[in-house]
């Protein structure tokens, strides 16, 4: 690793951090709306994106700083295994396609924010809808922090994190700053400011990846010589592999489908869904946005091209800025840098807006202040977001940063039990309220249990939560924990579902109707059924 600052790749970044931070407070004038107190504006921007926008608002929540450095990390690291995120990007496409026109719908048409706001109306439950609140919050929390370790990633390759002998505010005082003007830009401009920066974030993103896949492997003598130097590296160390082995199969396997389930599960995905104007501009950002898949294939390959070209750092997420900084121009590594930089603030704001919704929605309004105005709504949401970001800087800042992929993908485990209530509320009524409130809750049990036995392989000072994978009962393959735990919760849901009805157990009140589910903008009846506490605010 280089010693000192490389003053020129830090001007590139600056002034891209700079243009995005001016941007980001610019978005509160951005399509303006009549009335700005409600979460329909704040927190899903007026409801109002068309295509474009809500390709690239998906594409800055969904392919973070975390698949920046994160999936070419654990390629660099433990080889084919990196690859799973790729499968299940493709996978997961088909799947929202048959679901999220419907959850757009009725949506729309009830005026709710969050999943939470659905299952409470499709189910009557005040207590499945808190559970679905706080495991949403709880999920999204780590996933924020892991977008703060890819600017702390890049600030250290940059030469700005401070020498060990520094103290922890010399250290730390970057990433304060990144912080902080994250913070602020949201809090002024809500989900307006990540729309309009995602534009910047995904430009720069598609550049670096189509230089990197050229201009890399040139320099480093052409992909036979990539791939021969990835497959060397493993075979010695006896860790990891150039091709998965069959030994390994069901664990890739069940980690993609996994995570395929739960990918738009996370709030920060639905609230980026919910922002756009109608249901086909959802249908067909479902058919455009396997363009990132592409993009992400392709990225995957850095953390072989890291291997070739010596990098040797102790921390994985290093591994693709520090190949950034050796083989490109210093300008250019700021320039990559930036896109990092940037793909994590994007979805850092999402994430932070989307929790807010939920604590607001489903636990302030629910619980706390059931006569709260859409003002009030809009005040305590902002105040949340902020202490959101604070809660993942905290762990950014106490905790080691090679768990924070772990927790990320302990919030999978947890994120996917929603599954059943959301999903299945979306094309059924069958399921009872307290079968899926119990199959919620064996799920988060087990897999958290689960996790929490699990050491890591690579830290042996790591005797808990240390990765995601562990036999599966009564197959005794290694698979991923959280399909496991989702079988289980849907299995549980089925059984107590035919028991609470044979003994006529109340079903709580469904507020849906089945035309919602199929309802699009401007049709009868689809701006007309609002809460009172949306009442007023613009669908358009």
């Amino acid at each position: 690793m280089k010693d000192g600052v490389n003053g020129v790749a830090l001007g590139v970044f600056i002034f891209f951090f700079l243009a995005v931070t001016v941007m980001g407070f610019l978005a509160a004038r951005w399509r303006k709306a009549e009335n700005e107190h409600s979460l329909d504006e704040w927190g899903l921007g007026g409801r109002s994106f068309g295509t474009w926008i809500t390709w690239f608002l998906l594409g800055g929540d969904l392919y973070t700083a975390y698949t920046f450095v994160a999936v070419p990390a654990a390629i660099y690291a433990a080889g084919a295994a990196g690859f799973f995120a790729v499968p299940y990007t493709i996978l997961v496409y088909p799947l929202i396609f048959t679901f999220l026109p419907r959850l757009w719908s009725v949506s729309h048409r009830h005026g709710y924010v969050t999943t939470s706001d659905f299952v409470r109306g499709r189910f009557g439950s005040k207590g499945l809808s808190l559970a679905v609140a706080v495991t949403g919050i709880l999920a999204t929390m780590p996933y924020i922090a892991l977008q703060l370790v890819g600017i702390q990633a890049v600030l250290d390759v940059l030469g700005l994190g401070g020498g060990t002998d520094s103290n922890w505010f010399v250290k730390d005082l970057p990433l304060l700053i990144a912080f902080g003007v994250l913070a602020a830009y949201t809090y002024s401009s809500g989900l307006r400011a990540p729309a309009l920066i995602a534009f910047v974030k995904d430009a720069l993103i598609y550049i670096v990846i189509a230089v990197a896949i050229i201009y890399i492997p040139i320099k480093l003598g052409g992909f036979d010589d990539i791939f021969a130097s990835a497959n060397d590296k493993f075979t010695k160390a006896g860790a990891g592999a150039l091709v998965s082995p069959p030994a390994a199969h069901w664990t890739y396997a069940t980690l993609a489908l996994g995570s395929a389930l739960a990918l738009f599960m996370y709030p920060h995905s639905i609230t980026a869904t919910l922002s756009s104007k109608s249901r086909d501009v959802i249908r067909r950002n479902t058919t455009i946005l396997p363009l990132y898949s592409l993009m992400l294939g392709l990225l995957a390959l850095l953390g072989f091209m890291a291997i070739k070209s010596g990098v040797d750092v102790t921390n994985p997420q290093l591994a693709i800025p520090q190949l950034f900084e050796d083989m490109f121009p210093s300008w250019f590594a700021g320039v990559a840098f930036a896109a990092i930089g940037i793909g994590a603030l994007v979805p850092a704001a999402i994430m932070s807006i989307a929790a807010a919704n939920l604590f607001t929605r489903n636990i302030y309004k629910d619980f706390i202040k059931p006569d709260a105005t859409p003002e009030q709504e809009t005040k305590v949401s902002k105040l949340v977001s902020l202490l959101v970001k604070v809660g993942a800087l905290v762990f950014v800042l106490t905790m080691d940063k090679t768990v924070a992929i772990n927790f990320q993908l302990l919030g999978g485990i947890w994120i996917l039990q929603t599954f059943p209530a959301l999903v299945g509320g979306l094309f059924t009524r069958w399921f009872h309220r307290w079968a899926l409130l119990a199959g919620w809750a064996v799920g988060m049990i087990y897999g958290t249990v689960a996790a929490y036995n699990v050491a890591s392989p690579t830290n042996p000072d790591q005797k808990h939560f240390g990765g995601s994978n562990a036999e599966i009962p009564g197959i005794g393959e290694i698979g991923y924990i959280g399909l496991t735990s989702f079988a289980l919760n849907a299995l549980v849901t089925v059984v107590l579902t035919f028991v609470l009805k044979a003994a006529k157990a109340p079903e709580g009140i469904d507020e849906t109707n089945p035309s919602d589910y199929t309802a699009d903008a401007g049709d009868p009846g689809v701006e007309v059924e609002l809460p009172p506490a949306t009442a007023g605010a613009s669908h358009q």
